[in-house]
């Protein structure tokens, strides 16, 4: 008889066809220490062969080790128990029950079997079934390395073992259909067909590959006999979800088109060609690679197309949200090209005839947005335009404005300043340069000033009082450096008829989810009566200094900071003032000044006021202008009647410290513990 197969069960029908070759009545036990073909290993293997009831054959077979390389199953045990009869048409027929001990997704764990095997017809037919699932396989005799399988309901975990051969995800759930042609080599095997998921699902042990309720079907080939396994599949995929890396798909219902090359060797996974279609949403043509820990080390999108919302909605979240940007409302479309490896990005570019966009924060909104940017790591690219019809920055509006870009060795750069109109007064920005493939040192810098910006209009944005005036100040060097963006020299604004100056300004994560802000703060010459005026705080005059060193911000929140004001020229303050000072210091008025005789005036004359705050964690320690008897002063009064307004709380809890600032503003009794 001819060698049958290199299939695992073919290799069984052979032991059972030559036990058939045995007395008919005789109890046969036959023992191997192990069988080999091509593909297939079983090691201590036992054979019992006798007498059935119905006139033909009980075979029962135990092989201690089954290995099958190319199916990825391994140090499996197997047993099988089976009657074998030949009918009138000269066909050997094998019947009975198959176990295979440990392989993945418990395949053929308990599965009824059926060989039928023909010289006739020089065909070897297998039939596997298994509570819903059920495979059949046609064999030629002189070829039975090639195999034509059906498969109906396959459990998805059943293939674990062959994509283990290739891949280091596992399937989680899902089942399958396919009609495939499949041949066994000795270094693998090569498989061609068609198939249909439903609710197949995934995962890799890094956990950024993945995909659940996956749906659809298609065409696939696969070859794992040379070299990296090669896969190309075209699928038509519905529903379910997607990971890949930072990509997050949430599929339609509808069918969208998948078409994709794929090496995969040592765990890694490289899709060198990729072509998805989702006609009302997006459409995309490149590359991706991961490497064995599922890690992205190459995005390359030739050709993008993105039609908003809907993009978002399936494709944009989850790598937004990695930006910051969260909850987006998007509309318009979007056309684009970017290369991203390992080593950083090596290009990007996009294009768009309108597109508008907003956070739910408020801390970003493009309204109109046309034009593009075109930059490339190494050359020359053309020079682009890019304008807006308005655009909102933490919730500072900005009027429309065009600028104009060219790339050139790897920086993009500004080709000349751009103003853009901003609260009834400008922002220029100068000369601007920005290096994306940075990955360390200057990625961006710039410099920027501001003139004639209403205060009022600044004030309702970030949700003040409406301070009165203009703000005017200039940045002569922005950076941003690996994460954050940092201030070289400083920012000077003109308010309150006095100067404010920020140094050592640094901000963090500005779309992050908690934002960081470093600064120092030096306050000259403010106008005490026009910052008074303001608040329901009470009037001051005089001239204010002081700064505020050391001030971080987390979420915009302060949870560091050393503050010190000093009025140190004298003038005159009001009895509300007064009584606002001295609830914010915890403290009272000084012996020698009556309550009856207070009432009488309704401002005093001071020649200083000072108060100090060192804010740690949750805790404010206060000081003033001096020690006195376990306190400070707050104000020192001049002329009659003397003033001394003095503090008792050393350490004020700030969350206590902010309510009397914010009662004392609002109009509120003064509350003192």
């Amino acid at each position: 008889m001819r060698p049958t197969s290199s299939h695992l069960l073919l290799c069984c029908g052979l032991l059972l066809v030559f036990g058939w070759a045995l007395p008919a009545r005789a109890d046969v036990v036959l023992a191997a220490k192990s069988i080999s073909v091509p593909g297939v290993r079983l090691q201590a293997v036992s054979v019992a062969i006798s007498a059935d009831v119905a006139g033909g054959l009980r075979l029962q077979l135990h092989a201690g080790q089954a290995d099958v390389p190319a199916m990825g199953w391994r140090h499996l045990a197997l047993s099988l128990d089976g009657s074998l009869q030949r009918d009138e048409r000269l066909r050997w027929i094998l019947d009975g029950n198959v176990r295979l001990a440990g392989a993945p997704g418990s395949a053929l764990s308990n599965a009824h079997l059926n060989v039928v095997l023909s010289e006739s017809a020089n065909t070897l037919l297998l039939d596997i079934l298994q509570g819903k699932g059920h495979v059949t396989a046609a064999l030629p005799l002189d070829q039975p390395t090639h195999a034509q399988i059906s498969i109906d309901n396959l459990p998805a975990g059943w293939l674990q073992g062959l994509l283990g051969t290739v891949w280091s995800g596992r399937t989680t759930s899902g089942r399958l259909d396919a009609a495939m042609a499949l041949d066994v080599r000795d270094t693998g095997l090569q498989s061609s067909g068609q198939f249909t998921l439903n609710g197949v699902g995934f995962d890799t042990p890094s956990g950024t590959l993945a995909a659940q309720q996956l749906s659809g079907s298609g065409r696939f080939n696969l070859d794992t006999t040379t070299g990296p396994a090669r896969i190309d599949l075209d699928a038509g995929l519905r529903g379910g979800e997607v990971l890949l890396g930072p990509l997050y798909a949430k599929l339609p219902d509808h069918p969208v088109q998948l078409g994709l090359h794929a090496n995969a060797q040592d765990g890694a996974f490289e899709l060198t060609r990729l072509r998805f279609t989702d006609a009302d949403a997006l459409q995309l043509e490149g590359a991706l690679a991961f490497d064995a820990k599922g890690e992205l080390t190459t995005l390359r999108l030739d050709r993008l197309h993105a039609s908003f919302p809907t993009a978002y909605d399936r494709y944009g979240k989850a790598w937004l949200s990695t930006l910051g940007l969260r909850d987006m409302r998007i509309d318009g479309q979007l056309n684009g090209s970017l290369d991203l490896r390992a080593d950083g990005p090596h290009s990007f570019a996009f294009n768009t005839d309108g597109l508008d966009l907003a956070d739910a924060d408020g801390r970003l909104a493009v309204d109109g947005l046309r034009g593009g940017l075109d930059w490339s790591a190494e050359g020359e690219r053309p020079a682009t335009t890019l304008g807006w019809r308005s655009l909102q920055f933490y919730r500072i509006s900005n009027g429309a404005a065009q600028s104009r870009w060219r790339s050139r060795a790897g920086t993009l750069g500004l080709q000349q300043p751009l103003l853009v109109p901003v609260l009834k007064g400008q922002l220029r920005i100068g000369e601007l340069e920005w290096s994306p493939a940075a990955a360390k040192g200057q990625r961006l810098a710039t410099s920027l000033v501001v003139t004639g910006v209403d205060m009022a209009a600044f004030s309702q944005a970030m949700g003040w009082p409406a301070f009165p005036g203009t703000l005017g100040g200039a940045i002569p060097s922005l950076r941003w450096v690996g994460d954050h963006f940092e201030l070289q020299g400083g920012l000077s604004a003109s308010l309150f008829g006095g100067f404010v100056d920020i140094t050592q300004l640094s901000l963090q994560q500005p779309f992050g989810p908690n934002p960081v802000l470093n600064a120092d703060i030096s306050l000259r010459q403010l106008d005490l009566a026009a910052i008074t005026s303001v608040f329901d705080f009470g009037s001051i005059t005089g001239r204010l200094d002081g700064s505020i060193d050391d001030l971080r911000l987390v979420n915009w929140d302060p949870v560091t900071f050393k503050a010190k004001l000093l009025a140190g020229d004298g003038g005159r303050i009001s009895q509300r003032a007064v009584n606002n000072l001295t609830s914010v210091g915890g403290g009272g008025i000084a012996a020698g000044l009556q309550g009856a005789v207070l009432k009488l005036f309704k401002t005093f004359g001071y020649s200083r006021i000072g108060l100090n705050c060192t804010l740690q964690g949750t805790v404010c320690k206060m000081s003033g202008l001096d020690a006195n008897d376990g306190g400070y002063t707050i104000v020192d009064g001049s002329g009659l009647p003397h003033l001394q307004v003095i503090g008792h709380q050393t350490e004020v809890d700030w969350p206590t410290l902010v309510r009397r600032l914010r009662d004392a503003i609002n109009g509120a009794a003064p509350e003192i513990h």
